[in-house]
């Protein structure tokens, strides 16, 4: 029993986890070239559910003592810069990196003028980052990364916290409903059904406890409805599954285009997608 209480539990636990689908999946998500299509998709859910979400968090960071004029962020995997807006318009001096320049696009598109000078954009990837030539250890207040796999690895998660002064908020993947299309072609390209079940917010939540770092934890059911032209999921799905399957993109796009042009309607085709994100938010020092 008392070995749970030890963090290298957890990191050996986390680190072990790569052979089912849960892993496979994740590596078909974490390439530039997956959000650099999905980029266009994204944003597309009714602004009052993402204005609600984010007003708890925001409350949340707030209560924590994260969030006050002036204070120092660095937003890893910001993406389309749904947190990185709302901290900048809250006071925050934001540095939002992420490795999709199509995701930093879109969040330039979006940025106010008044924001310009509150944001610095950088297209990196965390996992090459080297914070102690930058001298970014204990250089930023906060340090949020939300549903971001620049933080899928026990080391990406441990840099990030060192980079933090005060202290932290993490989200991601509690549970998650895979939609019909994704299942389907996994069965297809992968010959076996797809077993998808999200695990790292929860050894990072675990960590934390065995670190004595006791993060508040909120868990949210969110849902959003999406109508994508049929080219557009076709490049989504292709970046995805040739990185997972390791098929050539000649191989796999005449499967994956029957597959979806048999379901479109007018060229467009319906997702719902739906599911549960933990979101953490802690202190980098002990509490006792």
């Amino acid at each position: 029993m008392d070995k749970v209480f030890n963090d290298r539990f957890w990191i050996d636990a986390w680190i072990g986890d790569k052979q089912g689908d849960t892993y496979a999946v994740h590596k078909g998500f974490s390439t530039p070239e997956y959000w650099d299509k999905a980029s266009a998709t994204y944003n597309t859910n009714p602004k009052e559910l993402r204005d609600r979400r984010m007003k708890k968090i925001l409350e949340l960071l707030e209560s924590k003592g994260l969030l006050f004029e002036g204070v120092r962020v660095l937003d890893i995997g910001c993406g389309t810069g749904l947190m990185t807006l709302a901290l900048a318009q809250h006071g925050a001096i934001v540095t939002a990196m992420d490795f999709s320049q199509g995701m930093l696009d879109r969040l330039r598109e979006d940025m106010p003028p008044e924001l310009n000078d509150k944001i610095t954009l950088m297209h990196e990837d965390w996992h090459k980052v080297d914070i102690v030539s930058r001298g970014w250890e204990k250089a930023f207040d906060l340090v949020v990364a939300f549903m971001s796999p620049g933080v899928a690895t026990p080391q990406a998660f441990d840099k990030m916290i060192q980079c933090a002064s005060k202290g932290c908020a993490v989200r991601g993947w509690a549970a998650r409903r895979q939609h019909p299309i994704l299942m389907a072609l996994w069965e297809k390209i992968m010959n076996r059904p797809l077993d998808d079940n999200p695990q790292s917010i929860l050894y990072k939540i675990n960590i934390l406890f065995s670190r004595g770092l006791f993060p508040d934890v909120c868990f949210d059911r969110v849902e959003w409805d999406q109508n994508i032209p049929l080219e557009k999921e076709l490049d989504n799905q292709l970046a995805f599954f040739t990185r997972v399957s390791g098929r050539p993109a000649s191989e796999l796009r005449p499967l994956i285009y029957n597959y979806l042009s048999a379901r479109a309607e007018k060229n467009y085709l319906k997702k719902k997608q739906i599911g549960l994100t933990a979101t953490a938010v802690f202190l980098v020092d002990p509490l006792i």
